[in-house]
């Protein structure tokens, strides 16, 4: 460097143009690394919220991955998240308009520079909360996102979701009874054991019907979670004309769940009735909290090829897939949590890892019977992927007192399937198809599967 500086201070003006001009360029090369360089803003690339009953999500999907504190302050409720590296921009003025008044968490937003390369954003709140603020890796279609998961500092019951239109039926007096005992109560546990089998009935009567417990017994109705794929941040499957898997599976569910609804002592339970995200392992505890009889998850699968079409049941497998196509599948559905978005921090993972691992041989078995049933009824309305139940690791279905099934609906990347799907007219045959399945297993096996 000094000889450079020299060669530069004892140079002529009548020396070679060409030799200060090459001397010059040296000096800047040297000098170069020394310069500060910019530092590159962030972009934001989109904001989108999902508003749920049990939690409030609040994504910023930006171009580079950003650091956030927070801190929460009370009289009246706010949430105050500093994002640094950040300036303001049309993107995130958005986030004020994108809060809707039903939102049972988030009054407004108030976005503002707070000082060079900070942008506070400002929640005013509707309630105490718990906040989850954390970041997530480009994945799937997204880039780099921040995630604002706005809880209640007091959980949700899920069996709230059972009473909340329950006024006016004949089993709410049953349920807010086992609500009020609490869900994870150590009273005997009730089952559909000691209910009469209806009468055999020919196939072109109307469809059986479980019938109500003797007066002797005190059985509460037979629960049924149904488990709609997906949803929030995770879109599932995308079909060619735009069909969102969340979309059409939330639909199908919330039909099935009408006609359960409707019959004599049984009902349902949606471990999501809106469009957000549930992780996997939670969709099981839900359904554990309620003492859920019976899980279905439900899914329109997809594929590399169009050709593929038909639909699927599965079970779950502790030994390994039943073919190669089974892994792919199970790994694409328990990646969800990751194009969903899991707070890692905020979840004792060896727990979760226990919960999923103590699936019995009972509840596989079982979990085989009812879908075999399913499976027989929804080939009667559509083409069957395979005739037979198919098994694989679903972490989804690994209650270990629940008897759990999926149901691949339809193929939502075959283009005639996908025009299926988006039907009303045959989500309802599909539903119905389901419910028929469910109940001939309890008509021929009443007994379940003992809990743990």
């Amino acid at each position: 460097m000094a000889d450079a500086t020299d060669s530069v201070r004892t140079l002529s003006p009548q020396a070679d143009p060409l030799r200060r001009k090459l001397i010059s360029g040296g000096v800047a090369l040297l000098l170069l690394p020394v310069i500060p360089r910019l530092a590159h803003a962030a972009t934001i690339l989109a904001v989108r919220t999902w508003p749920a009953d049990e939690y409030t999500r609040v994504t910023l999907e930006m171009d580079s991955e950003l650091k956030a504190e927070h801190f929460v302050l009370d009289n009246p409720y706010r949430l105050v998240v500093d994002i640094d590296g950040l300036s303001m921009s049309r993107a995130i003025n958005e986030l004020v308009s994108k809060v809707r008044p039903n939102d049972p968490y988030i009054q407004t937003v108030r976005v503002a520079q707070n000082r060079p390369n900070v942008v506070r954003l400002v929640f005013d709140l509707k309630q105490d909360i718990a906040p989850q603020v954390f970041t997530l890796k480009p994945v799937g279609e997204y880039k780099y996102r921040l995630v604002l998961d706005l809880y209640p500092k007091i959980a949700q019951d899920p069996l709230l979701a059972l009473l909340k239109d329950a006024q006016n039926d004949p089993l709410a007096g049953i349920l807010d009874e086992l609500a009020q005992n609490g869900p994870m109560a150590e009273a005997p546990i009730p089952s559909v054991e000691g209910q009469k089998l209806p009468p055999p009935v020919a196939r072109s009567a109307p469809e059986p019907v479980i019938p109500a417990p003797s007066p002797s017994r005190r059985d509460r109705p037979i629960l049924i979670a149904l488990d709609p794929g997906h949803g929030g941040e995770d879109p599932g499957a995308i079909g060619r004309r735009g069909t969102r898997e969340k979309d059409i599976v939330l639909q199908i569910a919330k039909r099935l769940k009408a006609i359960i609804d409707a019959q004599p002592n049984m009902r349902a339970y949606l471990t999501r009735d809106r469009d957000y995200f549930v992780p996997l392992h939670v969709r099981v505890q839900k359904a554990r909290r309620v003492k859920a009889d019976l899980f279905i998850s439900i899914h329109a699968d997809a594929w590399i090829k169009p050709s593929a079409r038909g639909s699927s049941v599965w079970a779950l497998s502790q030994h390994g897939a039943t073919s190669s196509a089974a892994r792919w599948l199970a790994k694409k559905e328990n990646d969800a949590d990751l194009i969903g978005g899991v707070n890692l921090g905020a979840h004792n993972q060896q727990v979760a890892k226990v919960l999923l691992d103590l699936s019995t041989g009972a509840q596989i078995n079982d979990s085989i019977k009812v879908g075999s049933r399913v499976l027989s009824e929804i080939g009667k309305i559509n083409r069957l992927h395979k005739n037979r139940i198919e098994r694989a690791g679903f972490a989804v279905l690994k209650a270990p007192d629940i008897p759990s099934i999926l149901v691949e609906t339809a193929f939502i990347s075959n283009p005639e399937e996908e025009r299926l799907l988006r039907s009303p007219q045959h989500q309802q045959r599909i539903a119905q198809a389901m419910l028929k399945g469910v109940q001939d297993y309890f008509a021929a096996s009443p007994a379940l599967a003992r809990r743990a």
